[in-house]
């Protein structure tokens, strides 16, 4: 299959179980890091969202949020208007978390990406609701396919695509919200990498009849093709250090560059909060 192609199941002719209207949901109270919005919320009330817009067919996006994300907003303004306009942005990483509390959010718990996708296949395999991906590659797209329905029972991949490296032309763009569209999906999952996948899932806001979630690596880490950092790591905020050691080409820069700069910024406005 080449780069640019899609796969997708049969035409779906499945009645969605129509969860909690979202209006019924509590509303978040907004937390600012560094002047970049964050969501204080938890894995049940995150899925919870997600199941009762994709019940509706609305159009959303969830962003999830490391210190990647919120330095890049910092620097570009038009990155933070695609982070303020998120239906949900979860606080990806132990930095965010921490930050929350520090900020009043006592109750603030990480939402990890890859860990909020494997709940949300296991919630809609359950609720009858198609799923798709978008990202990656093609062989890695079929095995991860393959994957998840073997794992969670009644899941329904309705749809996959792996996009050109390049930027899609306006007709193959057209051509992949069409066929999103053509097949049922009502959540999307974006593997393109921040902030690449939530500039996308802005730009494609009220044209994907889905809940699009920016979740990164969760393909590779789904699939087994790339390791993940152990438990241990994760809670203590040193996933990065794995990151690195693993792919230090790709992400020395991100992290050995953004990461001291954000704790300096984060730890004076700590300071501030705590002096007005």
């Amino acid at each position: 299959m080449r780069a640019g192609t899609f796969i997708k199941t049969s035409a779906l002719k499945t009645r969605l179980r129509v969860t909690q209207p979202v209006d019924c949901l509590n509303l978040l109270k907004p937390h600012r890091i560094l002047g970049v919005r964050v969501d204080a919320t938890s894995y049940a009330e995150a899925t919870e969202r997600v199941l009762a817009w994709a019940g509706r067919g609305d159009s959303r996006y969830v962003c999830c949020a490391a210190v990647n994300n919120i330095m890049e907003a910092r620097r570009s303004p038009d990155y933070r208007v695609v982070m303020d306009q998120a239906d949900l942005v979860t606080s990806d990483g132990m930095p965010l978390v921490w930050m929350l509390r520090g900020l009043g959010a006592r109750s603030a718990t990480r939402v990890y990406g890859p860990d909020l996708m494997r709940l949300l296949l296991k919630a809609a395999g359950h609720a009858g609701i198609p799923v798709g991906f978008y990202g990656g590659t093609d062989a890695l797209l079929v095995h991860l396919a393959a994957l998840v329905q073997y794992r969670f029972p009644g899941l329904q991949v309705a749809y996959a695509e792996a996009p050109p490296f390049r930027t899609p032309t306006p007709e193959e763009d057209r051509r992949t919200t069409q066929a999103i569209r053509d097949a049922g999906v009502r959540i999307l999952f974006v593997g393109l990498g921040s902030p690449k996948q939530d500039r996308w899932m802005h730009a494609h806001k009220d044209r994907v009849p889905a809940v699009m979630l920016g979740v990164g690596a969760a393909f590779d880490f789904l699939a087994g093709a790339k390791p993940q950092a152990p438990p241990w790591m994760q809670s203590s905020g040193l996933e990065w250090v794995f990151r690195v050691a693993t792919e230090p080409r790709r992400l020395w820069r991100r992290y050995l560059t953004q990461n001291p700069k954000f704790v300096f910024l984060a730890l004076a406005q700590l300071l501030r909060t705590r002096t007005t």
